[in-house]
């Protein structure tokens, strides 16, 4: 594996592999890997011959009152478990290497960034945008893989990926989450043992949700009334919401396309987010427990 700090670095590493016909797969994170970013470097290392995983805590993308000075960081760990995956290149850039001095250029994703994260962090998602645009540009991928959880930047850099006509596949790999259901994050570890206990309402709520789905119940206030049942143990629920999977706007009231509900709720100071698709004639969604 290399480990590479330089954009031209980089490059040159990606054109030597380019011109032996290789095809490049893509995994960003920002970092304190879990088994949620394993196996979207495993869903990279099925389609394509290298993997480049950039590390990167994007500033951009985090408001005043946000966790950047705290965000989870152990790089000797993420190094060591990208080795371990057979990571092609690891690609690590300062914050100087990725936003240059007078950096002005941002990427605007419009109306899906509104809702859900969006409204309650206005600015997140043009930050993520930027970066993901720019991280793009100096990985040139094939394939770029994406984590679920992340439902509404999947479909902010789906989005982009069209609007801007890049010549990238985007995959999408369900929610990976720990055997009691809750979902993985870098964040789990702010937990206390308690907080965890009770974080996993939001899970709860949501799978209740999906087995009265697929019980035959289609009325979003329905399905909606069930998850909110269990979230009621959480400090401060955020968001709630049934949203169309492709548009994030609301859902329609009887849920005739494939939906998705979202969640963000905070657990003592922790913010988690959560979501679970709902799609008419699909019998099991991909990320049920079984």
């Amino acid at each position: 594996m290399q480990t590479i700090t330089k954009v031209a670095e980089l490059r040159r590493a990606i054109n030597e592999a380019r011109s032996g016909g290789k095809r490049v797969g893509f995994v960003p994170t920002m970092g304190y890997l879990h088994d949620g970013h394993l196996a979207l470097v495993r869903a990279s290392q099925m389609q394509c011959d290298i993997t480049v995983v950039s590390i990167f805590v994007n500033p951009t993308q985090f408001g005043p009152n946000e966790d950047l000075s705290v965000y989870p960081r152990d790089f000797p760990r993420d190094e060591k478990l990208c080795h371990d995956a057979d990571v092609t290149i690891l690609f690590a850039p300062e914050a100087q290497e990725v936003y240059p001095p007078r950096f002005h250029t941002f990427v605007d994703p419009g109306e899906l960034a509104k809702p859900l994260c969006g409204f309650f962090r206005p600015g997140h998602f043009r930050g993520v945008a930027t970066v993901v645009s720019k991280l793009f540009n100096m990985v040139q991928p094939d394939v770029a893989v994406f984590g679920q959880k992340d439902f509404q930047q999947c479909a902010v850099v789906r989005r982009m990926v069209i609007d801007l006509n890049l010549p990238i596949e985007i995959v999408t790999v369900p929610t990976i989450r720990e055997t009691d259901g809750l979902a993985m994050s870098s964040r789990n570890r702010y937990l206390s043992e308690e907080e965890r206990r009770r974080a996993l309402a939001i899970s709860r709520g949501l799978f209740a949700a999906v087995a009265k789905f697929q019980a035959g119940e289609r009325e979003a206030k329905e399905l909606l009334a069930i998850a909110k049942q269990h979230l009621e143990t959480v400090d401060r629920l955020q968001y709630l919401e049934l949203v169309d999977a492709d548009t994030l706007e609301p859902a329609e009231s009887t849920l005739h396309r494939p939906a998705a509900l979202c969640a963000a709720a905070y657990i003592g100071s922790t913010r988690l987010i959560d979501n679970i698709l709902l799609a008419a004639g699909y019998e099991l969604c991909p990320d049920t427990p079984a």
